[in-house]
């Protein structure tokens, strides 16, 4: 038996509770992971209290991030005692996440805890920091400099949005930071941002096309936040979308990338290639002040896990989460 967080379905309806869990819920896997720390992302929130159809196998732990140890293996790749981390492969929607003591996985799914990196550190970071690294490999790939002008960040307080200022501001770029509690814009300014606009500006219905503004945008919102981005977006300019904070939908048309050459980069998280994990776990270790990432990070245990959920999906909480999964 493992404390942890167990989401089922059944004649009392959708529930979450943290409760004591027998090892036979875990599914098959070459790998047993002792976890230390999680945290909690937009898509937990969203597992935890099932506002979206996010789990789709019950029982189900939640948690699409975690860092541990190897306690049991049948994989040469990782030795028992190995450090260990563990982001996205739905994890946490259709094979059981990090929201308790113990996960087994497969051993492909992992990657090793970065040496400049604690476990708290690493789920400091987790799928929200590890996607904010992939947007900005993304601008600098297609070739956006500091030089070229100005980066918007939408979601600027939310987990990705902090990492993304953070990271942005260490490489030289000048950010303006999209967001819906001004009221916190000496935060984001701390973090790095050069500027704060209220997310107003942007989650209106807009025009086809507008007056060019960005050098590129990391986009946590979705609907007419991206669309209006882009439309805003600069010639041969870059938007990188992540997220669907405000809507699925992209009420966009093609003027933007006919007529300025921008380009949509989607960014995905959940079935990166291990090679692209890895450039961005190396670059998270190589491009992040860890002090920046203190100061965006609170801490919980695991039994106040699934109330912080529902702050989460209420744009109560600011910056990442880390759950200490053995209290």
């Amino acid at each position: 038996m493992f404390k942890g967080i167990l989401i089922t379905r059944g004649d009392a309806g959708y529930q979450a509770q943290v409760q004591q869990i027998d090892e036979s819920v875990l599914p098959e896997g070459d790998v047993t992971v002792s976890v230390e720390w999680s945290t909690l992302n937009y898509k937990d929130g969203l597992a935890i209290t099932g506002k979206a159809p996010v789990v789709r196998r019950f029982p189900m732990v939640p948690g699409i991030d975690f860092a541990g140890s190897v306690i049991a293996s049948s994989n040469p790749a990782w030795p028992i005692g190995e450090r260990v981390v563990l982001n996205g492969w739905g994890v946490g929607e259709t094979h059981c996440g990090g929201l308790a003591e113990l996960a087994r996985v497969r051993g492909e799914w992992l990657v090793p805890l970065p040496h400049a990196f604690t476990a708290r550190q690493a789920m400091a970071l987790g799928t929200a920091g590890y996607t904010a690294m992939l947007c900005v490999l993304a601008l600098e790939k297609h070739g956006i400099r500091p030089e070229d002008g100005e980066i918007l960040v939408t979601g600027a307080n939310g987990g990705v949005g902090s990492v993304a200022i953070a990271l942005l501001a260490k490489l030289g770029y000048r950010i303006v930071a999209a967001t819906g509690r001004t009221a916190e814009a000496a935060h984001l300014q701390a973090l790095g941002a050069a500027a704060v606009i209220d997310r107003s500006e942007l989650a209106a219905p807009g025009k086809p096309i507008g007056k060019e503004r960005w050098a590129g945008v990391i986009d946590t919102v979705g609907s007419h936040t991206l669309a209006n981005a882009c439309a805003t977006t600069r010639y041969r300019g870059a938007v990188a979308a992540c997220g669907l904070a405000g809507g699925m939908d992209f009420p966009a048309t093609v003027a933007p990338f006919i007529l300025r050459g921008v380009t949509l980069y989607g960014i995905d998280s959940v079935m990166a290639p291990l090679a692209v994990r890895q450039e961005a776990w190396q670059r998270l270790g190589q491009d992040l002040e860890i002090a920046r990432l203190d100061a965006i990070t609170s801490e919980i245990g695991l039994a106040e896990a699934i109330e912080v959920a529902h702050e989460l999906l209420a744009g109560k909480v600011r910056g990442r989460v880390v759950v200490d999964v053995r209290r």
